[in-house]
């Protein structure tokens, strides 16, 4: 006898998936686009894997009308995309050049046609070159441009997008960014990427306000972080400071003042060999600490961390492709370790419960503010059967068991209202290129031809029944 699904979701949670700009768009240089810092960062020889850029990536700028109606058909009631901002204002600075806002115009509206609820980020790391050129995001200018750009997409679709959040993922725009080098603009100066961390939340502040005067007032906006779940290797007290410093610099740093108005002080005192925080002013607390509507949450694997013995330098098994320089500040002194578990094909574990006890946290972090799961999922070397099917039973599983734990932490008393799956198709991986297959459609690269896989058709069941479709058998 089948196992029987179990309807336990809220009636009106959102079934959604995500993408952002760079990674599906392609059209880089149409309709008044300029160069981002991902257009500089991946035709920079050596940055990308095989050299690969997003120039085309799945050309999801001539095809969304085609990726909408799929959406439909696989049953999805939500859809969370981010906007190119040097595509809507290619300098930076000026007005918006308004074919780049056409076509979010068009993606929202097909997305209402079909009854899709839109979710817009304003920010997924592609800031206009032009705003690096003078110096990025650990330059204090940078905040109040995005203010200025926020406004400009909350003037021309506030009326017709109710869900917006400021910034995707600022801790990897910051650390990943301007630490280790990694991903673009590739820079790898701890204190610059402090700074910028502080900037990501001041253009965050800033923004929320803009939005606020631009937009009608049932509009709801958030920001995306990717905070992560911090465990220790042991109860030594030395591994238990080490996750500490380790959480201030993945959370509290941004966390710390968009919910409650101040940096954690552990955090000012880990860092002060290399900034001594005179960058923060003394408004600028209260300007981060806007009030939000919702929180996003992104999630895919545990950090497992201790103090390191004597000399011993450990690996950076931090989920973010390592390299040369680290991602922490100040943090030489910490190793990464390899969380036990099944892996996906990033290397990063397999964990559910570290979602669950993300969305507790959050909870009591934030109580009353309604939370969803804006980013989850896996990559798996997908491909086509001799039939042309792709079947995708791993990602089934991945889905079912987090899906489970969102579920968990609704019985227990969190308000999570909706689930985003990372990622709506396959698409441009950033530093990995196109190696790397997180989506629920598979897409042929040579012809960009979309198939849904086993796994789209599941979690389509998902959102239609409001419940867990069974695991199929391997």
């Amino acid at each position: 006898m089948p196992e029987p699904m179990t309807p336990t979701f809220p009636p009106a949670f959102l079934w959604g998936a995500a993408t952002s700009a760079y990674q599906i768009e392609g059209a880089v240089r149409e309709d008044g686009r300029t160069p981002s810092i991902w257009d500089t960062f991946s035709h920079t020889p050596g940055r990308t894997a095989g050299g690969e850029t997003g120039d085309v990536a799945v050309d999801h700028y001539h095809r969304y009308r085609d990726d909408v109606a799929l959406m439909a058909e696989l049953g999805l009631t939500a859809y969370r995309f981010s906007v190119s901002w040097s595509r809507v204002q290619p300098t930076g600075r000026g007005p918006a050049v308004q074919r780049g806002l056409d076509f979010y115009r068009r993606l929202v509206d097909e997305l209402l046609e079909h009854g899709i609820k839109p979710a817009l980020t304003l920010y997924h790391w592609d800031l206009p070159q032009e705003l690096e050129d003078a110096g990025g995001w650990p330059e204090r200018d940078t905040a109040f441009r995005f203010a200025e750009y926020a406004r400009l997409v909350g003037e021309a679709l506030g009326d017709r997008v109710e869900q917006w959040m400021t910034l995707n993922e600022p801790w990897c725009s910051a650390f990943l960014g301007y630490g280790s080098g990694v991903h673009a603009p590739g820079r790898t100066d701890p204190a610059a990427s402090l700074r910028a961390a502080h900037h990501l939340n001041l253009g965050h502040g800033l923004a929320v306000s803009a939005l606020r005067a631009a937009m009608p007032a049932q509009n709801r906006i958030a920001v995306s972080l990717n905070s992560s779940v911090v465990r220790p290797l042991s109860q030594d007290p030395a591994d238990l400071a080490a996750v500490r410093r380790i959480d201030d610099l993945a959370n509290g740093v941004f966390h710390g003042p968009m919910l409650h108005g101040a940096y954690p002080e552990t955090l000012f005192e880990a860092t002060r060999a290399v900034t001594d925080w005179s960058h923060v002013l003394d408004t600028d607390l209260r300007t981060i600490n806007a009030p939000l509507d919702a929180l996003g949450l992104n999630y895919y694997t545990p950090a497992l961390v201790s103090a390191a013995s004597g000399e011993v330098k450990g690996p950076r098994l931090d989920g973010h492709g390592g390299g040369e320089h680290s991602p922490w500040p100040c943090s030489e002194d910490i190793l990464f370790h390899q969380t036990p578990g099944e892996r996906t094909e990033m290397g990063w574990t397999i964990d559910p419960t570290g979602l669950y006890d993300l969305i507790m946290r959050y909870t009591r972090e934030a109580p009353g503010l309604p939370l969803y799961v804006t980013e989850n999922g896996a990559a798996y070397d997908d491909k086509p059967d001799p039939d042309g099917r792709v079947h995708d039973p791993e990602r089934i599983s991945y889905l079912h068991g987090h899906l489970s734990e969102v579920r968990r932490a609704i019985a227990d008393g969190a308000d999570v209202r909706g689930y985003y799956l990372w990622s709506l198709m396959d698409n441009f991986e950033w530093a990995y290129g196109y190696g790397k297959r997180f989506g629920a459609v598979y897409v042929d690269y040579a012809t960009l031809e979309r198939t849904p896989k086993s796994s789209a058709r599941w979690y389509g069941e998902a959102a239609r029944s409001g419940a867990l479709p069974p695991v199929p058998a391997v």
